[in-house]
């Protein structure tokens, strides 16, 4: 309990320190570097603990004095929100927190709170999430060091507040410490807003027009969710005296309930789409993109978002078969291909991240609707995978942009020869989101195989034509940084020694669990599915499979050091382009036939007619938009 403890207040406590710290400073980076490094070995210390132990353990059965903290916390929230909406005089932000906290207040005064359940649980899910957000988490707070300085350098037009900054981060962990951590769902439904909160005040961080309407749209559609959460937790205490998410669980999967467990069910996986940006959600996200790019790291790859698919892989053996669960897949599934689609029309390379962190949430999503083991086991692999890898791209691409003042992906032609370091890293994070035999791809294999043994022909279509338009993208990207065109000239290294340390740690771990998944599976991940959905043990991926994706990882790095070794000591040949013209002695620019000078250059085809935002997104948000109401509707109107 101690280290559970820890996890959760030390990220505030660093938080309040640095924001005491109001000037950039040795001091400032050694309290950030030494309260990663912290965080870090503490999570390590718990996992290594819990896996000696082998069994889940729950704490704090009898806490009023902590109930009462957490109530006061609920009120003081929604006090710092209504600061905000007057200041800004956007009062519908005032109905929406007021909506999700009063009742709340309401059940708790009233005495009608159920005691006698633990608060705190520690078990291998758990364990699994906090690795993604201490260790990911941590190394994106270690970026940030290195990042702000050179941000405002660039930025000089913002004011520097980056010790706020820095603070914010640190609470956002503390937050998800807490909400991963909490098995009393009043206690989630209170770090879940300390969250909401966190990201509204980053997204905002530069308080320029845009940054603060960005912050709003994320604040009033998290608020929503969290009505939702509040109102769910209300229905599961009076009608089915159940205050925790496992209690919740347990009457679904025992058929105690009836169809009344669908009620708060529903309602929570309302909140968890809103959280994961699914659509018609997925604007906040989005807005997102204004921020610091450590901002959109954290938001997309290691907290914010997986806090709803975490609830939703928490819920997941009350989706089978029902309405909820038909919400969940259609809205999870129509999103992962929608959103690719989106993706492939994107030139910016932060609204490609975006995008493709949008989508694959969907992918996550859907498999958790589902509500069979095999999807719940691709969800949680895909959930891993997913918050490193594309981490490690969001702090790359953050890096590119400081070093050479572009994060336009065309702006990238050549980056293999300009920035080398910069670019190989970028391509591991590439190839750990599409690439075989990278971790994202065998989960979407297991997705599938899942799909098909749950006849969701509608889940098939959308994972196969989504993975297509995946591949489609990512190869653009690739093939932009591995481009080269003679005369191209390196360019000076900027990043900071903290920076590398990030990306170079997260380009490890992407290969790392690339050779160690077999491992997370049957150590981490199956205890729980099989305590979650009452099984024995399924084997997912065959045993003989795992040589050939071993081999396949290991042709990735023999097969260019064997060309390389091939064309040892030859002098190479270069190769100008044929542009129907004379060549100007490289291949950039050439004399056309009638004598006029020219300048090729090579670009992408970006299908903005076809795919671009003003053709797909709105319809995209009318018809998850329809969905949902109808679905929602049909759930809960069929409990009474």
């Amino acid at each position: 309990m101690g280290v559970v403890a820890f996890l959760i207040f030390f990220p505030f406590l660093a938080a309040v320190i640095l924001s005491r710290m109001k000037k950039q400073s040795r001091a400032r980076d050694g309290v950030v570097a030494a309260s990663c490094i912290l965080i870090v070995a503490a999570v390590i210390g718990l996992t290594v603990k819990f896996l000696s132990g082998g069994t889940s353990h729950s704490y704090l059965i009898e806490t009023p004095v902590w109930n009462a903290a957490i109530l006061f916390g609920e009120v003081f929230l929604m006090g710092v929100v209504f600061y905000f909406g007057i200041r800004y005089k956007k009062y519908y932000v005032l109905l929406l927190s007021a909506a999700g906290t009063l009742p709340i207040v309401w059940l708790e005064l009233s005495g009608r709170g159920i005691e006698g359940r633990p608060h705190i649980t520690v078990d291998n899910l758990t364990i699994i999430m906090c690795l993604i957000v201490g260790v990911v988490g941590s190394l994106i707070c270690l970026y940030a060091i290195g990042y702000m300085k050179d941000y405002h350098r660039h930025h000089t037009e913002y004011r520097d507040r980056s010790s706020f900054f820095l603070s914010m981060l640190f609470v956002f962990l503390g937050g998800m410490f807490g909400l991963v951590f909490s098995e009393n769902l009043s206690w989630m439904f209170f770090f879940w807003e300390i969250t909401t909160l966190c990201s509204f005040l980053l997204i905002g961080y530069n308080q320029s027009e845009i940054s603060i309407r960005n912050s709003f749209r994320a604040l009033w559609m998290n608020l929503l969710g969290g009505v939702g959460f509040s109102l769910a937790i209300v229905y599961s205490t009076l009608t089915l005296h159940a205050a925790n998410i496992q209690d919740l669980v347990g009457f679904g999967t025992k058929g105690a309930a009836g169809v009344f467990v669908l009620v708060p069910v529903t309602l929570l996986a309302f909140a968890a789409l809103t959280k994961s940006a699914q659509l018609p959600f997925s604007g906040w996200l989005l807005g997102a993109m204004v921020a610091p790019t450590p901002t959109s790291a954290l938001l997309h790859s290691a907290t914010m978002v997986k806090a709803g698919v975490y609830l939703l892989i928490r819920l997941s053996p009350l989706f089978c078969g029902n309405a909820a669960g038909t919400m969940v897949t259609v809205v999870g599934g129509f999103t992962f291909f929608a959103t690719s689609l989106l993706a492939i029309s994107q030139s910016d390379g932060k609204k490609v991240l975006a995008y493709s962190t949008i989508s694959n949430l969907g992918l996550i999503t859907a498999c958790a609707g589902v509500g069979r083991y095999e999807a719940a086991w691709a969800a949680i692999l895909l959930m891993i995978f997913h918050a490193v890898a594309k981490s490690l791209m969001f702090l790359s691409v953050g890096a590119v942009e400081n070093s050479t003042g572009s994060r336009n992906i065309e702006d990238m032609h050549g980056l293999i020869v300009r920035l080398p370091k910069l670019a190989f890293v970028m391509i591991i994070g590439i190839f750990g989101m599409f690439l075989a035999p990278f971790g994202m791809l065998i989960a979407k294999w297991a997705a599938l195989k899942s799909f098909v043994d749950s006849n969701s022909f509608l889940l098939i279509l959308f994972l196969a034509f989504g993975s297509g338009s995946t591949m489609f993208y990512w190869s653009k990207w690739l093939g932009k940084l591995i481009s080269v065109s003679h005369g191209s000239k390196r360019h000076p290294d900027t990043v900071h020694k903290g920076e590398w340390v990030s990306m170079g740690t997260l380009a490890g771990l992407v290969v790392v669990l690339c050779v160690l998944f077999p491992v997370i599976s049957s150590g981490l991940v199956r205890p729980i599915l099989m305590r979650m959905f009452h099984t024995a043990a399924v084997s997912v991926i065959s045993s003989g499979d795992i040589p050939i994706m071993l081999l396949m990882l290991c042709m990735i790095v023999v097969l260019p050091v064997t060309a390389r070794l091939l064309t040892f000591g030859k002098q190479n040949k270069p190769s100008l382009a044929y542009m129907a013209g004379v060549n100007e002695g490289d291949d950039r620019t050439f004399v056309d036939s009638f004598g006029q000078k020219k300048e090729m250059y090579l670009a992408n085809w970006y299908f903005e007619d076809i795919f671009g935002e003003k053709k797909l997104l709105k319809p995209s948000l009318a018809l998850a938009s329809a969905v949902i109401v109808i679905l929602m509707t049909v759930a809960i109107g069929g409990a009474f």
